[in-house]
């Protein structure tokens, strides 16, 4: 046996079945143990992709559920529609949930890869925001990441110049959703994952993405790894060490851009005189923290910096803007935004009737738009003539808002309010006929408000 496999307490491949069937059950259970405090009362989520390791991990957690009868288990499946065995995947999952008496819950993706994307980061994203929207308060979503998918990560986060947090690799516990993102195999290699498989008579499916050399994750696991390996046996488990190792430096990083932030943030913005005055190694580091947890990912260095050397020290009267896949930086009278790339602004003359309580989608992803009833002041449409109607600027209007003596133009109201420029197209307008009634959620008309009950516009971005 090898130190590192004997390390985590799972059988090397060749031993003792019996052995495998109960160290491996043994190792998740210590590693939840570890990660949830709430153990054994706990509510697991599996994600079963019909591979032998969400295979192997749900069938561990069925055994623990047999010693624990409080834990509460089921499984989710992703079908992304991207390969024609996809429907033979999810019937073997069902299969499989169905003869070890595990509730499935199936999410249907229907993905369309833009032209140039990654199809790997695209199907990854799509599947993990279909799983966090599934899951409840305080469940905790299992993936069978393991050792040797650890080591493949270091890999490509190398290959890709990943600073600090892209070489800490994949966390064995992350928030997710209104619950937690566990990786409880993440000190448990392959051959130990496929020796509890064959222990425990499951079957599995083999994705051919895994081993296609297409794929950067797919030549690093067929052509480099195998050759790390063989030099160094206990590569997986070294390189997990230095990635936990990182993993504290970021802690570190994190909390010192925290107390950064503290002088900087001025609600979802940063000020820029404020950025201005740290050293460049703590922009750079607060810049990442803040769009890190704007849900905007990392840009690259190059995007970095173009947002330290143009976007941070532009004109009082500019609107630079640095975008890259996942989201932009804009400057504005001295604050930074950021947010997911805008795209273009909505189509000219674009106009849909609106009925209270009907929900209306907006083009260009700008989200959905409804009238609401509230208790207190709100819009009474009783005495106007023309029928409702949700728009986009067309130039011209003008409103009467609340705490106004007379019409002000919207371009106007705009500027005073501090409404950033790339806002203002994308704004909805509410609107009967030439009468604009209600712009966003910023102001409606003050001449057709009753003061007791009426309805308000809602918009959700």
């Amino acid at each position: 046996m090898r130190r590192d496999e004997e390390d985590i307490g799972v059988p090397a491949p060749g031993r003792d079945p019996q052995e495998a069937a109960v160290a491996f059950p043994s190792a998740v259970q210590a590693a939840l143990a570890r990660l949830l405090p709430s153990w054994p009362d706990a509510r697991l989520c599996v994600a079963l992709s019909g591979g032998v390791d969400s295979v192997a991990l749900l069938a561990a957690c069925v055994d623990l559920k047999a010693m624990y009868p409080a834990l509460s288990l089921r499984a989710l499946h992703v079908h992304h529609g991207l390969q024609p065995v996809a429907d033979d995947w999810q019937s073997r999952c069902e299969a499989l949930c169905e003869r070890l008496g595990v509730p499935l819950d199936v999410l249907q993706l229907r993905l369309a890869p833009r032209r140039g994307a990654s199809v790997e980061a695209e199907a990854r994203d799509a599947r993990y925001a279909a799983l966090a929207a599934r899951l409840s308060p305080g469940e905790a979503l299992l993936t069978a990441h393991h050792e040797d998918d650890q080591l493949e990560t270091v890999l490509l986060q190398l290959m890709r110049g990943a600073g600090v947090a892209g070489l800490a690799a994949m966390p064995a516990a992350a928030p997710l959703g209104y619950g937690l993102h566990l990786r409880p195999l993440l000190g448990v290699s392959r051959p130990a994952i496929e020796g509890y498989a064959r222990a425990r008579g499951l079957e599995w499916v083999e994705d051919p993405m895994n081993a296609s050399l297409r794929f950067d994750r797919g030549y690093l696991r067929a052509q480099i790894a195998p050759a790390i390996r063989a030099r160094w046996p206990a590569a997986g488990r070294t390189v997990a060490r230095s990635a936990g190792h990182l993993a504290e430096a970021q802690g570190l990083l994190d909390e010192l851009a925290a107390l950064d932030a503290a002088g900087a943030l001025e609600g979802e913005c940063l000020l820029a005189s404020a950025l201005q005055a740290l050293p460049r190694a703590r922009q750079a580091n607060l810049l990442r923290w803040w769009l890190r947890g704007r849900g905007l990912g990392a840009p690259s260095s190059a995007r970095l910096s173009s947002i330290l050397e143009e976007v941070l020290p532009a004109r009082v009267d500019a609107t630079p803007v640095v975008t890259w896949a996942k989201g932009e930086v804009r400057r504005y009278r001295g604050r930074l935004y950021s947010m997911k790339p805008l795209g273009p602004p909505p189509p000219p003359g674009w106009e849909r009737p609106m009925r209270p309580g009907e929900r209306i989608e907006l083009p260009c992803g700008l989200g959905v738009v409804w009238l609401e009833p509230r208790t207190g002041p709100g819009l009474s449409f009783g005495s106007l003539q023309g029928p409702l109607s949700i728009r986009f600027r067309q130039g011209g209007e003008r409103l009467l808002p609340l705490g106004r003596g007379n019409r002000h133009g919207l371009g106007e109201l705009c500027r005073e309010s501090g409404v950033a420029p790339w806002l203002r197209a994308r704004l909805p307008l509410l609107a009967s006929g030439a009468r604009l009634l209600a712009v966003g959620e910023l102001w409606v008309d003050q001449g057709v408000v009753d003061p007791r009950a009426g309805w308000r516009l809602r918009w959700q971005r």
